[in-house]
């Protein structure tokens, strides 16, 4: 990286990003047939055939040209209505602005309220995609740790979360439920941050695309769009990726303040025009169709979790830390040597499973790792049987060393 900036004078921030380390461990048997692979947050099943259908439709109709660039306003109207159904919140839709993917969410979201040297708190570890576009944009990362005990609990200190505001501070930064510890924030806490954050006139960037996949009674995370106005520093971003299993359709959205809507949308204008317009027909559907197939992956999910939260429990030098939300494990190993990615690196070799290295997730992820269990549980049980004795050979020869 180094030799090519110099070479061609590229800016610096793009020679400071560091390589994905889920990416790389993926790179490394992407196309291995024996691998189970739980190294990315995907789930195992195919977009819906209604969903699909939806899409071809479109095309058939000729959905192909360009459209508002805030998205189409019966996407927008759908997505008011899907608020309103799950978390009993009248959302207009002019707040709703249609994105490429989660990630294009976030980034225009983070163009639009930072100045360079601008800090954001977020909370580690966390996904790496978002604190790279805080770098991207020029803007600081501060990064405060989750607590972990030995109770297998965990928990975001909010006096700490508080006392890393500066003068500098434009944002905090929440993903709840969390990718990867799979932390859930509580309604209390959004009350005491929304609370601070309106004193210190703050911006809270909300990551909720976790919010069905939740293991509690309460069927659906708080939302943060439950406690704020229209007018409140809220930025919700969102994903179909997850809940419709279409990762690869990237499409997304963002929910802004009242009367920046126009504005996010401009930004977006001049970044991607706007995801393919046949594409948003197929996003209607999913939203006002989808329900069902949600709560089936959830409670697909839900079991293998169990599997293997119940069976990598049992093992010496693994703390597992049973997640309140998303479809991630977020597991220590404790007393072995090495770091985390080489540790990945040895488990895809030697168990045929792909991991994600807790080492990807920043601050306070070494040490760890990541499983995805959006899988079929059959498939869990299998992997957990390929784990089990690779972790326990692990730890027997960090023991001997």
């Amino acid at each position: 990286m180094s030799s090519a900036y110099e070479s061609y004078g590229l800016s610096s921030r793009v020679a400071e990003i560091p390589e994905n380390q889920i990416a790389r461990i993926a790179d490394l048997a992407r196309n291995d047939p024996e691998v189970i692979k739980l190294w990315i947050g995907e789930g195992d099943l195919p977009t819906p055939g209604f969903i699909n259908q939806a899409a071809e439709r479109a095309l058939q109709d000729g959905e192909t040209r360009y459209t508002y660039s805030q998205g189409l306003p019966q996407l927008r109207e759908a997505l008011a209505r899907y608020h309103q159904r799950h978390w009993n919140v009248a959302v207009d839709p002019s707040r709703f602005c249609i994105t490429v993917g989660g990630m294009n969410a976030l980034m225009l979201s983070l163009q639009m309220i930072l100045e360079p040297g601008d800090e954001v708190i977020t909370p580690t570890p966390a996904w790496p995609n978002s604190l790279e576009a805080i770098r991207i944009l020029g803007g600081v990362n501060v990064t405060v740790g989750y607590e972990f005990d030995a109770g297998g609990g965990m928990s975001l200190p909010l006096d700490r979360l508080f006392g890393a505001v500066t003068p500098r501070t434009r944002a905090i930064f929440i993903n709840s439920p969390s990718n990867p510890t799979g932390w859930k924030m509580s309604r209390e806490e959004m009350f005491q941050l929304r609370d601070f954050c309106r004193e210190r006139r703050l911006w809270i960037i909300a990551d909720e695309v976790y919010a069905h996949f939740v293991y509690d009674d309460a069927g659906v995370a708080p939302s943060f769009l439950e406690i704020c106005t229209a007018d409140d520093r809220l930025i919700v971003t969102n994903t179909f990726s997850k809940n419709w299993c279409m990762t690869g359709w990237r499409a997304g959205w963002a929910i802004v303040p009242e009367g920046l809507g126009g504005l996010l949308s401009n930004l977006g204008q001049y970044n991607t025009t706007s995801i393919p317009t046949f594409i948003q027909h197929a996003c209607v559907t999913a939203l006002d169709q989808g329900d069902d197939f949600i709560r089936y992956q959830v409670e697909r999910c839900r079991a293998s979790r169990q599997v293997l939260v119940e069976g990598l429990s049992r093992l010496p030098h693994v703390s597992v830390f049973a997640p309140q939300g998303t479809f991630y494990l977020f597991f220590r190993l404790d007393g072995v040597s090495g770091e985390s990615f080489e540790i990945a690196r040895h488990i895809l070799e030697q168990a045929k499973v792909g991991i994600a290295p807790g080492s990807a997730f920043g601050n306070g992820g070494e040490g760890y790792m990541r499983i995805c269990f959006a899988i079929d549980p059959a498939l869990a049980q299998q992997a957990l049987e390929r784990l089990t004795p690779c972790l326990i050979a692990l730890g027997t020869l960090s023991k001997s060393a």
